[in-house]
């Protein structure tokens, strides 16, 4: 018999990670975040094929923290379909002037990272997500830097999805979008992580592209 359960595995730094479980308690393991969201969603409507959701998302981490952890979290554990959304640690980094952001990696990484994955995973779908900012919290002090280094990295997220034939979902316009009806701390209360709102906005652009393509669950 065929085994039609999908594996879908979430790749990224906090927004993913939602604070989500380090153990087996399946009531946390997916943490509160739009993974969450996806799976409960998928989860219910899927139930014949009962696709299987991982979150190896890691507060904190920047493209190159990815790299040096993919073996264990994304190449070992084959997935069907490998969701990633990462770079506004790798902004920060710079615009803080911290030590780890004394060159900016986030493009030669990202397409290392792809190449290997590509290479190794060649029957992978890959799903490369937008980052994205909004002006309130702690990037209203440096808008414009932050503004401006996040557009750098859409635009490359952007390119490489076109290159590696990964899905590219948008969400800088959603979120902008948003903003017109309710303020932005509504929707990402510090500028960077997403409120309860913020992560169903991300869930619902995910699903709009994902499901409506050929990698669809």
């Amino acid at each position: 018999m065929v085994n039609l359960t999908k594996k879908i595995l979430f790749q990224g730094d906090s927004i993913t990670d939602g604070n989500r479980g380090r153990n087996g308690d399946l009531n946390h393991i997916l943490g509160h975040g739009y993974p969450y969201i996806i799976a409960a969603k998928l989860g219910y409507e899927l139930v014949d094929s009962k696709p299987h959701f991982i979150n190896r998302g890691i507060s904190g981490n920047r493209v190159s923290d990815l790299y040096g952890r993919w073996n264990e979290d994304a190449i070992s554990l084959k997935p069907d379909l490998l969701s990633i959304l990462i770079g506004i640690n790798d902004a920060g980094c710079i615009i803080s002037e911290q030590p780890s952001g004394a060159s900016d990696r986030f493009e030669r990484v990202y397409r290392h990272l792809l190449e290997e994955t590509k290479e190794v995973l060649p029957h992978t779908g890959l799903i490369i997500c937008e980052p994205f900012v909004l002006k309130t919290g702690n990037t209203s002090e440096e808008w414009e830097a932050w503004q401006e280094k996040v557009a750098q990295y859409q635009a490359i997220t952007r390119v490489l999805a076109n290159e590696y034939g990964a899905l590219f979902v948008p969400l800088q316009n959603a979120f902008d979008e948003a903003c017109k009806k309710a303020e932005a701390a509504y929707w990402v209360w510090d500028g960077v992580h997403p409120t309860t709102a913020g992560h169903y906005l991300i869930a619902r652009e995910w699903l709009g592209i994902v499901q409506k393509s050929s990698l669809s669950i």
